[in-house]
């Protein structure tokens, strides 16, 4: 495994359920599968398919033997049939009919289909986790109270809880997006080499009812409901569009928090999870790199990315079908499952075990709160006879002089400052007592606890959310 190449995202990044979902094996399997599921349907409607040729395909699923697929493969230059005839080996009396009606697209886009929903149930069941630990985290964190940033400058309080609120909200809206998605699903059934089903008008020799029933026999065998209502040879690469939008927007979601999270590491506010034993640096043994939240950025910018091979996809579709998509799609969509469930993994790791350094917290808050009191001081100064023109002048020249003094590296003194001025009527001690952070935090408590209500049912029931990483 050490001499050739071999995708991060298998070796170091992805968990075994998605490697085993996206594996060649499963892929091949997944085929038969769809070969016995029409050769029963044909059976079942008088097509010359015999039961005992659907029980053989049955009983070989299994036995696949890839070296003679591989090798019928490069004299043939063709996938399908390469295994077709792999098929036909494993169950020669049942050779004859395996595919038949069918193109190679019935397997090929029929296959993915199923893989791809499976594939999002189980991110749904990992964005489900990454939403509980956040909804945990906010209200255990509700209240207290942070300093607010815009333009990644001091602004008014909030909490560490309404920040985490902030992104669960986009979390949650991935997860409405995503059930969208696979609420829409469908598979491609058997349609034929245009998508007009003509070779089975032929086998069925006119009877469009039994084709109908074919399709829906197959629907309901891999638990879909239907099939597309219209396809050219494949099914429509919008939909693949579609699912790696709603991957995308996971990668999106997971960037905006990890990158915050990062910011905050800086300033040592908030952590992300350091294990006893880990190096954060090869040569600066003292340092603390968010090395898992750096790695939801990085990853997350691939498959941003990678989005974008859907959409080229869906908009060359050369009427019918050209298959400049299939070498795309055999590394664009496993690849951005495989990328998504790296991204979750590494967010369920990290909403898992945060750490808010709450008296850093609480200096910070500190520091800045005289200057985003300075309104409530300049009210109940009013309140005691004082000009609130004259006043609000007074607040500016003050905040400059303390804001001139905590670039010298001094303390902030804007109380002090201010007290000296008998405008405001207050003594320092009059002032400082408005400086209580619990008051500057407007709703945020209660923001979160009626959020986190309001989305409770949308991750009830979910076991294990800690999230264990390989590396």
């Amino acid at each position: 495994m050490y001499d050739k190449y071999e995708s991060p995202l298998s070796s170091r990044y992805a968990s075994d359920y998605m490697l085993e979902l996206f594996s060649h094996r499963r892929r091949i399997t997944t085929w038969r599968k769809l070969w016995v599921a029409l050769a029963r349907a044909e059976h079942k409607l008088g097509l010359p398919v015999s039961a005992e040729q659907v029980k053989e395909l049955e009983d070989h699923i299994d036995e696949i033997d890839f070296d003679a697929a591989a090798t019928r493969e490069k004299e043939v230059r063709h996938d399908v049939m390469a295994h077709v005839y792999a098929y036909g080996l494993a169950a020669p009396s049942a050779a004859g009919i395996i595919h038949l009606g069918a193109t190679s697209c019935y397997v090929t886009d029929n296959a993915d289909m199923i893989l791809y929903r499976d594939g999002l149930k189980y991110l749904r069941d990992e964005l489900r986790r990454v939403i509980k630990n956040l909804a945990e985290f906010a209200l255990k964190y509700k209240s207290l109270p942070t300093l607010g940033y815009t333009h990644y400058q001091p602004a008014q309080l909030v909490t560490v809880g309404k920040r985490a609120a902030l992104w669960m909200q986009d979390f949650v809206s991935d997860l409405e997006e995503l059930d969208f998605v696979i609420s829409t699903t469908k598979l491609l059934g058997c349609r034929g080499t245009t998508g007009t089903e003509a070779s089975f008008m032929d086998l069925f020799e006119g009877d469009a009812s039994k084709i109908d029933e074919m399709n829906r026999m197959i629907c309901e065998e891999f638990g879909f409901d239907s099939c597309f209502a219209v396809s050219g040879q494949t099914y429509p690469r919008k939909f693949d569009s579609r699912i790696l939008n709603v991957l995308s927007s996971i990668a999106q979601s997971c960037y905006r928090m990890a990158e915050d999270i990062r910011l905050l590491q800086h300033d040592r506010q908030l952590e992300e999870p350091f294990e006893k034993n880990q190096i954060g640096s090869s040569a600066m043994a003292y340092k603390r790199n968010p090395m898992r939240s750096e790695r939801i950025c990085s990853l997350a910018r691939y498959l941003i990315a990678d989005a974008q091979n859907a959409s080229m996809t869906a908009a060359t579709q050369w009427l019918e079908r050209t298959l400049d998509d299939s070498a795309n799609r055999r590394i664009s969509l496993p690849e951005g499952f495989l990328c998504a469930d790296a991204i979750l993994r590494l967010a369920k790791n990290v909403t898992s075990g945060m750490v808010v350094n709450e008296k850093i917290v609480e200096r910070t808050v500190r520091e800045y709160l005289p200057f985003i009191a300075t309104e409530n001081i300049m009210m109940e100064s009013v309140k005691r006879g004082g000009d609130r023109q004259q006043l609000h002048e007074i607040i500016r020249q003050c905040s400059m002089e303390a804001t001139a003094n905590m670039k010298n590296g001094l303390s902030c003194n804007l109380p002090e400052i201010m007290a000296s001025h008998p405008e405001f009527g207050m003594t320092q001690e009059e002032i400082e007592a408005v400086l209580e952070p619990s008051l500057y935090i407007g709703r945020c408590p209660e923001q979160v606890e009626r959020f986190v209500e309001s989305v409770k049912a949308l991750y009830e029931g979910v076991d294990e959310v800690n999230g264990e990483i390989n590396v």
